[in-house]
């Protein structure tokens, strides 16, 4: 058990534009390059896949062509989905822009995984999972938030909760944050997002804030891009260096991070070791175009070893 990881984030469509530059309002973009891949909560169960934990999505699967993508791609991955099929709603998208050096920018709109009920929870055993991933992004769509918020505030077991608050986080409601703070063992936040969790614009003192209250042995991690991530416990502090590439495309970057720390942590690595290894997963990660590009464990340990040989 220690070893599954639900994933409650949606999966939705990513609608990839390679850009010459993110336009200005009321300018056109030049494209370079499009596909369609599934993304959002899909990025963090590949990464973890990979890692060699096994994975679940409890989030929701719609109907449409959207959702034929997102669930062409969990069964690639040999991901099952938990619950039945939305037949009322496609799945959601997201645009995504990608700059010539890597940098992507966002505008996304939900659908069947912005939709949670209660009768949706109970059809999941939450207590079958040693850990549990939950981003704010499924916190922020008016069709899910009520019925998590009720989850979180309940005293149902879950497992390891690890939260990724996301580039919205400033938008969530405050008792929002809060239920899902008091229950998070781990949370893995960029350094944006842990300064408006924290009020700390230092990452350091962001992350040693965000630790401080942390359950179940936990404690927080703040990435910090070319710098790595700071992880912090109670009591303890650590700068973990990255692992450099030249990156093309860095979208799902963080994502990688947070799945294949959970799975180390999992398959019984130290927070440090975990980290360690998020950190050359994700830089790897962006190394090709598109979101789900986190490598095998194998390309992990080979990189590892080059970079001690060298």
């Amino acid at each position: 058990m220690t070893n599954r990881l639900l994933q409650m984030s949606g999966v939705v469509a990513d609608l990839l534009y390679q850009v010459d530059a993110v336009p200005a309002s009321g300018e056109e973009a030049i494209v370079t390059g499009f596909s369609i891949k599934p993304g959002g909560g899909f990025n963090a169960m590949v990464a973890a896949k990979r890692a060699g934990m096994m994975v679940f999505y409890g989030g929701a699967i719609g109907s449409g062509p959207f959702a034929k993508t997102v669930r062409e791609g969990l069964n690639t991955e040999g991901i099952p989905f938990l619950r039945p099929q939305d037949l009322a709603r496609d799945q959601g998208c997201c645009t995504v822009m990608i700059e010539p050096e890597g940098e992507r920018t966002f505008v996304a709109s939900d659908g069947a995984e912005g939709h949670v009920t209660d009768e949706d929870l109970a059809q999941i055993s939450f207590a079958d999972f040693g850990w549990t991933l939950l981003s704010g992004y499924t916190l922020h769509y008016p069709g899910s938030r009520d019925a998590l918020h009720r989850w979180l505030s309940a005293d149902e077991r879950i497992g390891k909760l690890i939260f990724d608050p996301s580039p919205i986080v400033a938008s969530l409601p405050h008792e929002v944050v809060q239920a899902v703070m008091h229950r998070a063992s781990w949370i893995s936040a960029n350094a944006r997002e842990a300064a408006v969790l924290s009020g700390h614009s230092d990452p350091v003192a962001a992350a040693r804030a965000l630790a401080e209250t942390r359950r179940d042995d936990g404690g927080a991690i703040v990435r910090v891009g070319e710098d790595g991530c700071i992880l912090a416990q109670p009591g303890a502090l650590h700068h973990i260096p990255p692992y450099r590439v030249q990156a093309v495309d860095t979208n799902g970057a963080g994502d990688t991070h947070v799945g294949s720390f959970i799975a180390r942590l999992a398959l019984g690595d130290t927070p440090n070791e975990a980290a360690a290894y998020a950190n050359v997963a994700a830089a790897l990660s962006t190394t090709q175009p598109g979101p789900a590009t986190a490598p095998t464990d194998g390309a992990v340990a080979n990189a590892r070893n080059k970079k001690e040989a060298g």
